[in-house]
């Protein structure tokens, strides 16, 4: 499949009204097809690769839409979907850097919580790719915000805390891992999420 980012897509009009609405749709329709994908992958690797290029094309195209609209946190939101699908198709470093552009629409927006959900993200793209201190620096910031902010859902920022305590234990910080682990599992149980309660119970009866 041709790799293409949303920047060097050809700029194409919307009719005045409905644009921002009709790239909502793609959104929804994208993420709601890579939930059927994942969930029931077709037999063939060129299917796949078909029904995925369908989606990355719906995204772009939504980009495409909301960069004109001018729509900053609906744009960040609609790159970091970007970023997940690029994932899905094995390619890392072009998920590093949709997030990354995520991450830059999501600042101009001045949404704390928007910012704080694309730097998590980018700061486990960067994990993957063994770029450790980025990653740190990514989840700092997440947590910092979330922390400040203070009206996160604790799933949220439960989902923040987790890759950081991972991080510190691939860190060889297991004390810190610790402090994280038990943080994530108290904001987990808050959430009703028990399947991240036992993960946070398992990594910390290990430690």
């Amino acid at each position: 499949m041709v790799e293409e980012t949303p920047r060097s897509m050809p700029q194409r009009s919307e009719p005045a009204g409905g644009g921002q609405e009709h790239a909502r749709a793609l959104i929804a329709k994208a993420w709601r097809s890579r939930w059927e994908a994942l969930q029931a992958p077709p037999a063939d690797e060129a299917t796949l690769g078909v029904l995925m290029a369908g989606i990355e094309a719906d995204l772009v195209r939504a980009c495409d839409i909301l960069r004109q609209a001018g729509a900053r946190k609906e744009l960040s939101v609609a790159l970091g979907k970007l970023g997940h699908v690029a994932l899905d198709l094995d390619h890392p470093d072009k998920s590093r850097t949709l997030f990354e552009d995520s991450v830059a629409v999501a600042r101009e927006a001045d949404d704390p919580l928007r910012l704080a959900h694309s730097v998590r993200h980018l700061g486990q793209v960067n994990q993957r790719l063994g770029r450790l201190a980025s990653a740190g620096r990514c989840y700092e910031e997440a947590l910092d915000l979330y922390d400040r902010d203070g009206t996160a859902h604790p799933l949220d920022h439960a989902n923040a805390l987790r890759p950081m305590a991972l991080l510190r234990e691939e860190l060889g910080d297991p004390e810190g891992a610790r402090l994280l682990w038990r943080r994530a599992a108290k904001l987990y149980r808050a959430a009703g999420v028990d399947e991240g309660v036992r993960e946070c119970e398992t990594h910390l009866s290990s430690l």
